[in-house]
């Protein structure tokens, strides 16, 4: 089972956790890397452009001129896609972007990249992370004993506001419970900052 370092919030190391190997210890899958990370991407998509097609713009009932004996050529009406003010041609309409992805693939995807994250060194675990008050230097502090001096994702057990309102205001820093982890986001992220609470936590949710 792989095996990381437990650090307290002064950068000094207390401690070793075992992590579970069928999350934090497998072979990542490329492949279902890249298809969650499209499906979220593409989740992100509004879809709601729009352009006028014949049925809809306006004016052009009336034939511009007679069909022969003018020189000019053949038309049927003044909102013809070749005209100025016309209509579009198969321009982009309302649409649905979200991609269907297999609840056991984004597992596997979430599970990859965290081994990803173990076997690179970029997880580090911290015992406990609490704050008196929302505090965006004491949080900063934190950060720099533990190396992390660039874009970092900090995963708590839950919802902790203190925590969040502290690392919120951090350049590059993204604040997250545990449930809400994402394929993207882990990629996206440098480093991961993560709580032995939350570590048990996505053990007991992605098992």
């Amino acid at each position: 089972m792989p095996k990381v370092a437990v650090y307290n919030v002064e950068g000094s190391q207390v401690g070793e956790l075992e992590l579970n190997e069928e999350i934090f210890g497998i072979e990542p899958n490329e492949a279902v890397v890249h298809q969650t990370v499209v499906a979220l991407q593409a989740a992100k998509r509004r879809g709601t452009h729009k352009v006028k097609s014949r049925g809809e713009v306006s004016g052009g009932g009336k034939k511009p001129w007679r069909q022969k004996g003018t020189g000019r050529a053949r038309a049927g009406t003044s909102r013809s896609p070749i005209w100025r003010g016309g209509a579009i041609t198969f321009g982009p309409q309302p649409r649905d972007y979200s991609i269907k992805v297999p609840k056991k693939v984004r597992r596997l995807a979430l599970k990859s990249v965290l081994s990803a994250k173990v076997a690179a060194g970029e997880l580090i675990v911290l015992d406990t992370l609490s704050m008196d008050a929302p505090k965006t230097k004491a949080m900063a502090g934190v950060l720099e004993k533990l190396n992390v001096d660039r874009k970092a994702l900090v995963v708590t057990a839950g919802v902790d506001e203190n925590v969040f309102l502290s690392a919120r205001n951090i350049p590059g820093i993204t604040p997250v419970e545990a449930v809400g982890i994402n394929v993207y986001d882990i990629l996206h992220h440098d480093k991961m900052v993560i709580t032995k609470d939350a570590v048990a936590k996505v053990e007991e949710v992605f098992a």
